[in-house]
């Protein structure tokens, strides 16, 4: 068997210019998490010490040989426990997802004018021997629950090793280092949350997927433990974390929180290769921040969004998710509309291995409520009859592709006369390569 570790805690557009508030533009293109191998997502929903974790996992392979071994803060109860529903997981990446938006020169002959528009494994029935007893272990079951078509154990113990004797007893195949990391679990007093698949129940229900698991608890520690998950890992892991709190954007205590290069603007070609841009663009970012950042994606009030890459999430969905202080006695009015107050999403995204992450991450709530998002920008030079001269125009379109090209080489590390390559300039003309200041200095 597979063992799965997972992780826990636990509009209006213009066609112009934006300010530093409004970032505007059509929206063309997202990076979700879609374009990520490996990629593990958790909506965290916070407020106070009470704790709402969504966990989306990307197991692959027959559901039979799906496990999970989570640590969690306290004792968990049957109602404390759902399975969500993966859609509102989707949507919540697409809200948030970094994106692309593109803008059109109007006729340089033309006058300015501003337009807008509308962003269980089956039991065996016979054993070969008989197993030392849970008890004999040093392991208590502290409770057991089926829950949509997972069966759960909810597992607490005296010693690391009894406790990784009777998981790889019961088929849990946990990696090798594990048991330095469950001890430690174990010293801060955590539970193990322990899900398979029931078979005879998913069957029933008639879900081919699996859905994500939903945890309600309280505790002071704001964290999501990561070592398990980067044992028996082949290689780095994507993580995307989405924060729900009243109180702003979240960031990484003990790591460094690094806002991802942004509003930046990038050569037209772009626009058909977004996904490989963007995944080029987040390695070489991760390279020079020496695998050791959590990157900052979006940071939003859920009210509202600009461009809109997916319509915010409605007062219903965000409940789903577990938003446990929205006004239930305003829910039905809220449903009118897709907006909903007094949520902030931040989403954070992190490649992470054992060497460069060693340690389980710390969430802090900042308070900051400024708007940010991953946000790239294509400018298309005006495509049509240029009626006058317009040589200003063309100069300043020749400088803004050579900039654009230098730009994508730095945000990706690409060369830059591959760059220059694809970039169709203007009536066919080529930019002008700025020479280094000191090229003529002593002439």
């Amino acid at each position: 068997m597979r063992i799965l570790i997972l992780l826990c805690a636990a509009v209006t557009t213009f066609t112009l210019s934006a300010t530093a508030q409004a970032f505007c533009g059509f929206y063309v293109a997202r990076a979700d998490t879609a374009l990520f191998n490996k990629a593990s997502q958790v909506v965290l929903v916070r407020d106070g010490d009470r704790t709402v974790i969504t966990m989306a996992n990307d197991f692959q392979g027959e559901t039979r040989d799906f496990a999970m071994v989570i640590p969690v803060p306290t004792f968990i109860e049957r109602e404390q426990i759902n399975v969500g529903d993966a859609a509102l997981l989707d949507h919540l990446d697409a809200y948030t997802a970094p994106r692309l938006v593109e803008y059109h020169d109007p006729d340089p002959c033309a006058p300015f004018e501003l337009k807008s528009s509308d962003m269980s494994l089956p039991r065996r029935a016979v054993m070969a021997a008989k197993r030392p007893t849970a008890e004999e272990q040093g392991v208590t079951i502290e409770a057991s629950y089926t829950v949509g078509e997972y069966d759960i154990l909810i597992l607490s113990a005296t010693e690391s090793d009894g406790l990784i004797d009777w998981l790889k007893d019961n088929d849990y195949r946990l990696p090798s280092g594990a048991q330095p990391v469950v001890n430690s679990y174990l010293k801060q007093g955590m539970r193990f949350f322990v899900a398979r698949v029931n078979l005879e129940e998913q069957a029933k229900l008639g879900f081919a997927k699996l859905r994500p698991l939903q945890i309600a608890f309280e505790s002071k520690r704001f964290m999501l433990p990561i070592r398990l998950g980067t044992l028996n890992a082949n290689g780095a892991q994507e993580l995307f974390v989405y924060t729900l709190t009243r109180t702003g954007r979240v960031e990484t205590a003990n790591y460094r929180t690094v806002r991802l290069p942004s509003n930046t603007d990038v050569p037209e070609y772009v626009e058909d290769e977004f996904g490989d841009f963007y995944q080029a663009m987040f390695a070489h970012q991760v390279k020079k921040e020496k695998k050791r950042a959590v990157f900052l994606e979006y940071a939003w009030d859920m009210a509202w969004c600009d461009p809109c890459a997916a319509d915010p999430l409605s007062a219903a969905q965000l409940r789903k998710l577990g938003v446990f202080w929205l006004d239930q006695a305003n829910a039905s009015q809220r449903k009118i509309t897709p907006q909903a107050q007094n949520v902030f999403v931040t989403r954070l995204h992190v490649r992470y291995d054992k060497d460069h992450f060693p340690e389980d991450l710390m969430f802090h709530e900042t308070g900051d409520r400024s708007n940010f998002q991953g946000r790239y920008v294509i400018r298309h030079p005006f495509k049509g009859n240029i009626t006058c001269g317009a040589e200003a125009y063309r100069a300043e379109v020749r400088k803004r592709q050579e900039r654009e090209a230098e730009t994508l080489a730095n945000l990706t590390g690409w060369s830059i006369e591959d760059i220059r390559k694809q970039i169709p300039m203007l009536a066919g003309t080529e930019p002008t390569p700025r020479s280094p200041w000191w090229k003529k200095l002593w002439d």
